[in-house]
């Protein structure tokens, strides 16, 4: 879809179609009144007639309006005016897509983006506009054999800009909505593939094809001789049981200089999930080919990087394999040591993610890092403890976290601080290695991450567990490409005021 930013006076716009805002109690948006004035009344006549009275969501579309030059008006309530905020926001966006979803409208021009939300200025009410339209129109179905049974989309949105002084803010909001709606589609293609397409190779693949396309990118595959050379006994012990060989894909983008330290990534890539010898139950087994949507959103946010050219240096780690059981897969009590030379004792093989990671971590102490964040879908605990509104963030750095619920605040896509106190350490006390993988039933997520900071002392690091925000269940089934949009926001907080809208 062409989607662009103009301004042009609503009763002189040529369009087939024009989106209008109602609140309650039919009260018309700015635009509105101007075409209620052009047409002598017409929309007041309409909304007192009862057909629209503006609660959120309502829509009515309008045909052959005297005084303008557009074909059609689609009014979208918007509820009540002083409740209006970003979520009653994305509400309208996604009413209006569906109406136009069920017409013949081919392009249109929105006066949305003139409507008073709370805390947004245009540009942010621009850039929350197009990432919600992509969301809104993101459809998986390149797997069916049969896929051209939806409507035609629409081709062309121009999205009104008050005044010409305001285009320039709003052209940089239009590019970074569309980057970022980029990024996060690819990460949610990615997590939607069967875990028979989307092994490690395919990761791999995905990374070359994302670098070639970019610029300023480059990428790395480590293979199996080339981990067993690093030593990664914690990586290599939970691809054993899988038929898919695993890969170390590290991307490197260097938008700055050669001195300035990077920001480093690392995505959980297990591409699919059984449990190992600790094997899940099977109902709803087949979402664990989402537990690599912490790798996919390493790679769709360096798709949105790539696309924006941000003055930054990031790289990519991701470790990628499968969690099989086998006559070679990892069993309970089983010992192994990591690249940093800790032994850990594999208490459960549920508990592997934890396993990639560290080894991971221990590999990006080469680059030097100003700071690393790690990203997994790592324990079902932070899904009992947060559910599906926010990740959970634990990070042995205040101001690092601080920094990533700020961006998680401006994106809307929202990260909760968790302790990392050294008394949870106790729980994974091992009485044959350095520790176990596992700490218990008590506070899972956080022992986890307490794991995890064992090969993170020499780091200013933080830890994004999105268990319960990479993907929907039931029949909304399907990856939602978080947390692109914060880790995106985070980094274009680290750009300076030229990137702040």
């Amino acid at each position: 879809m062409e989607i662009s930013v103009k301004t042009t006076p609503v009763t002189s716009q040529r369009a087939a179609c024009l989106l209008l805002g109602v609140f309650e109690r039919r009260k018309l948006s700015a635009a509105a009144q101007q075409i209620d004035k052009a047409s002598n009344g017409y929309l007041g006549k309409i909304i007192k007639s009862g057909d629209m009275d503006g609660k959120s969501g309502q829509t009515l579309m309008l045909y052959n309006i005297s005084g303008i030059n557009a074909k059609r008006l689609l009014l979208i309530g918007c509820g009540k005016e002083k409740d209006f905020d970003h979520k009653q926001f994305r509400k309208v966006i996604h009413a209006a897509n569906q109406a136009l979803k069920n017409s013949s409208v081919r392009d249109a021009v929105s006066y949305l983006t003139d409507l008073p939300v709370k805390d947004h200025n245009l540009a942010q009410r621009v850039r929350l506009y197009v990432e919600t339209l992509h969301h809104d129109i993101y459809k998986f179905d390149q797997l069916k054999s049969n896929n051209n049974d939806h409507p035609l989309p629409l081709n062309k949105l121009v999205l009104n800009v008050d005044t010409p002084r305001q285009l320039k803010h709003a052209r940089l909001a239009l590019e970074i909505g569309s980057a970022i709606a980029e990024g996060v589609k690819t990460a949610r293609e990615l997590g939607d593939l069967p875990g028979n397409i989307c092994t490690p190779s395919y990761l791999a693949q995905t990374a070359q094809k994302t670098a070639k396309a970019q610029k300023k990118m480059k990428v790395k595959v480590l293979k199996q001789r080339e981990l067993q050379a690093l030593k990664m006994g914690a990586f290599l012990s939970v691809a054993k049981g899988s038929r898919q060989p695993p890969h170390l894909i590290v991307i490197e983008y260097n938008g700055a200089g050669k001195d300035d330290k990077p920001i480093v990534l690392v995505g959980k890539g297990i591409t699919f999930d059984s449990g190992g010898i600790s094997i899940k139950p099977s109902a709803a087994m087949d979402e664990m080919k989402f537990d690599m949507c912490g790798a996919a959103s390493v790679l769709g946010t360096m798709v949105t990087l790539g696309k924006l050219q941000l003055p930054l240096n990031v790289v990519g780690i991701i470790p990628a394999c499968e969690n099989m059981p086998d006559g070679n897969a990892n069993k309970p009590g089983d010992i192994v040591t990591s690249m940093s030379g800790q032994t850990i004792e594999v208490l459960n093989t549920d508990a592997e993610g934890r396993l990639i990671l560290c080894d991971a971590l221990t590999y990006s102490e080469q680059f030097k890092p100003k700071a690393v964040i790690d990203i997994a879908t790592l324990t079902g605990a932070c899904v009992i403890a947060l559910g599906k509104h926010t990740c959970g963030l634990l990070s042995n750095n205040d101001t690092l976290a601080e920094k990533l619920i700020a961006a998680g605040k401006t994106s809307h896509d929202y990260a909760w601080q968790l302790p990392l106190w050294d008394e949870y350490q106790e729980q994974l006390k091992s009485n044959f290695a350095d520790m176990a993988n596992i700490g218990g039933r008590e506070a899972g997520t956080i022992t986890a991450a307490c794991f995890l900071s064992r090969f993170t002392e020499k780091l200013k690091w933080a830890h994004l567990d999105i268990a319960g925000v990479a993907w929907e269940s039931g029949n909304k089934k399907g990856a939602t490409g978080r947390p692109v949009p914060l880790l995106s926001q985070y980094l274009l907080d680290q750009c300076g005021k030229k990137y702040k809208l």
